[in-house]
């Protein structure tokens, strides 16, 4: 790093050393060029700076734009109210990897006369070569990004195509260092994996199911090391444990990658990267059939993923029936404000029905709307009897035919 004087007025005030890695992994792995960043104390200190400050509260953050970056903000605070009078870095990189972020803060040290400290030199962002070079660094540092994440994205959906991938297994499944993917050599574990889809299959529902294995004291095993599902904690089985088992494609012998999705919004003036957005089942990267040995068949798995959307009660535009009580238009109503499908309550000592939309409580917003159901439920009755008395007889003989039929057939007769 070539020696450059600097004026005294400079001096005077504060120097900032400004030390970031990427990623967690990279502060806890890559130590030495955490140290190397710390150095550059000294080399402030070298080129006569007093009062020297470090930064390092965005350790394990990128500098891509997408994550909060609390140093980041703290150093733009600082050049604004003019206390910095120079900032030393090993790359520009370390900085920012977006334009956005990296001219604006040349845009504020020009403006305050601060200088910008890299391995290379010291640079004047007030002076046009400086600040060219400067813009070029930057601009270098966001396309060499780009092309980093291009090829590891890339490098890692090709193995994730031909199924070599070692992504996350569920519980019941468990990568040997020898053979493989496997299922858990832990009988109990295969055993109460086999128990969520036995009772589905006897009750065609989700909760009775997971009611049915709590009655019975069922536990069922969750990691207590992470991602390495070496050590398990039994705890009693909960309702998440049933549904994760039953829609879970890889316990049908199908490898799966990219079953989520990240959405960028912009929030303040800059984007914000969310995470864990499920996909539907055919918007995945990769989905390879028969991988793997599975606990159920392909096909089987596509009969319990039609139950459960039957099932799914409370979600929009699925198929709904009546499901007992005495209510006449029970999940045939939906709400005209939210367009969330209409509730039933039994009120009173002798229970009359009352239809309530409640779709926007779970974000604390009142109900759209709630009235009693007798007076509907009358009316639309009396209008269906209208409808259908010209054809009453002749409706009551094919549904009597239809019922001896099925009544033939179940009793073996031809």
């Amino acid at each position: 790093m070539t020696h450059v004087d600097l004026p005294a007025s400079l001096l005077k005030r504060k120097a900032v050393v400004y030390v970031r890695q990427s990623t967690p992994a990279q502060v806890q792995l890559n130590r030495e060029s955490q140290r190397r960043q710390y150095e550059l104390v000294e080399e402030a200190r070298r080129r006569g700076f007093r009062d020297v400050e470090v930064i390092d509260d965005d350790l394990g953050r990128s500098a891509s734009g997408t994550v909060a970056r609390p140093g980041f903000d703290k150093l733009v605070a600082w050049l604004c109210a003019g206390d910095v009078g120079a900032i030393l870095c090993l790359d520009a990189s370390r900085l920012a990897r977006n334009g956005r972020d990296w001219h604006h803060l040349l845009e504020l040290c020009g403006l305050v006369e601060a200088r910008v400290i890299d391995l290379d030199g010291v640079y004047n962002p007030c002076r046009p070569n400086d600040r060219l070079l400067l813009g070029m660094k930057g601009s270098i540092s966001e396309f060499e990004l780009n092309i980093l994440r291009t090829r590891m994205y890339e490098a890692v959906r090709s193995k994730a195509r031909r199924g070599e991938l070692r992504i996350g297994v569920p519980i019941g499944y468990i990568w040997h260092r020898e053979i493989g993917l496997g299922l858990d050599p832990d009988a109990r574990v295969q055993e109460a994996v086999r128990q969520i889809f036995s009772r589905f299959r006897q009750l065609g529902s989700a909760r009775q199911t997971h009611l049915a294995l709590h009655r019975e004291g069922m536990h069922f095993p969750r990691p207590s090391d992470g991602r390495k599902l070496t050590a398990l904690d039994w705890t009693p089985i909960r309702y998440r444990n049933v549904i994760s088992v039953l829609k879970n494609p890889f316990y049908a012998g199908a490898y799966a990658y990219g079953k989520s999705k990240s959405r960028t919004a912009v929030v303040d003036g800059r984007a914000h990267k969310t995470y864990g957005h499920i996909r539907p089942l055919d918007e995945y990267d990769v989905l390879l059939k028969d991988h793997h040995e599975g606990y159920i068949d392909w096909g089987i798995y596509e009969r319990n993923q039609k139950q459960l959307a039957i099932n799914a009660y409370g979600q929009r535009d699925g198929a709904k029936s009546g499901r007992g009580g005495r209510s006449l238009l029970i999940g045939l109503m939906t709400c005209g404000q939210c367009g969330h499908r209409l509730r039933v309550a039994y009120r009173g000592r002798y229970p009359y029905p009352v239809y309530q939309c409640i779709g926007r409580t779970a974000h604390g917003l009142p109900r759209c709307m709630c009235f009693g159901g007798q007076r509907v439920d009358t009316a639309i009755a009396r209008e269906l009897m209208r409808v259908v008395q010209p054809i009453a007889i002749q409706a009551a003989l094919v549904a009597e035919r239809t019922h001896m039929g099925l009544s033939g057939i179940l009793c073996g007769g031809p």
